[in-house]
């Protein structure tokens, strides 16, 4: 991440088109503002594109929009910087479009061609896309100028202090909390899970601690997830027929009610038990089955 952001602090100055790939979580947006923040174009607002959603007439029309705004000198109306979110999701009409209007790195701008600051991301490998003939090569070419992969979570464990503490920071600053202090076997299973959702998933679960002011229920939360679940690669299959996929929403479901009443109740079990409409004998047993010790929930 340190190499990553020194080319980025080498790049934003210029007007380069930069790609950024990685796995849905691991902060392609975050980086993409990070560019524009650190650009010449940093005054004029960033201009975020849902290529998973747009149509071919729906994305004219906002690049017509857009072009129409910088031509009238519009600095309010026209991005300084154009983010195409998940860019590999466009369909052929959309691209053949966008290609129209993108600069082919002539020093001499083309009329009609966008003179924004463009950023791209996707969680998909752009080279397979084009060689499976699924995305056009030529523009691939016009949007990577520069190349970033932004590495998953499991892969930079050694990061995951300074985010506990950065978003902790953060999240108890904006809902004016006490800062939470993590105890040690909470920190010991923060590092040691996969974070299929990366940043964004941990982000969730801090942000979980702080509102509740206990870590039970967001780490117990961790420790619970299905071991192949937990170490599967994010869009692989999943290996579990309809029936256990099922059932595993069922128990994830009451699990999340059983810690809900808990949190609420502060962990008062037969208040717990009373909201949930279930004897208190009953609440032990599921508070057994799904991994909290009885001196956990006293």
């Amino acid at each position: 991440m340190t190499a990553i952001e020194n080319i980025v602090a080498e790049i934003a100055p210029t007007n380069i088109p930069v790609l950024l790939v990685g796995e849905s979580g691991t902060g392609k947006e975050v980086l993409a503002r990070r560019i524009h923040a650190l650009s010449p174009q940093c005054e004029k607002p960033l201009a975020k594109i849902s290529c998973a959603s747009v149509t071919a007439e729906r994305l004219s029309a906002q690049l017509v929009e857009h072009l129409r705004a910088a031509d009238n000198g519009q600095s309010n109306g026209a991005a300084g910087t154009l983010l195409f979110d998940e860019l590999s999701d466009l369909d052929m009409a959309c691209q053949a479009r966008l290609l129209h209007v993108l600069p082919d790195g002539e020093s001499v701008p083309v009329t009609g061609a966008i003179s924004s600051r463009v950023v791209s991301s996707t969680t998909r490998d752009v080279e397979h896309e084009v060689r499976a003939g699924r995305f056009r090569s030529e523009l691939y070419y016009r949007i990577n100028g520069v190349c970033l992969r932004l590495p998953p979570l499991r892969e930079r464990r050694e990061d995951i202090p300074a985010l506990i503490e950065f978003l902790l920071a953060k999240h108890a600053s904006q809902m004016n909390r006490p800062h939470p202090a993590l105890r040690a076997e909470s920190l010991k299973t923060l590092m040691s899970y996969s974070w299929p959702g990366n940043i964004r998933e941990l982000e969730n679960v801090l942000r979980k601690i702080v509102a509740l002011g206990d870590e039970r229920f967001a780490i117990s939360e961790l420790q619970d997830a299905p071991a192949d679940v937990a170490k599967q690669e994010p869009g692989a299959p999943r290996k579990y027929s309809l029936k256990a996929a099922a059932r595993a929403a069922s128990r994830e479901a009451e699990r999340e009610l059983i810690l809900e009443a808990l949190a609420r109740t502060r962990w008062n079990r037969k208040r717990a038990a009373q909201e949930l409409q279930i004897s208190y004998k009953s609440l032990l047993y599921k508070l057994k089955q799904i991994g909290i010790a009885e001196s956990e929930a006293t």
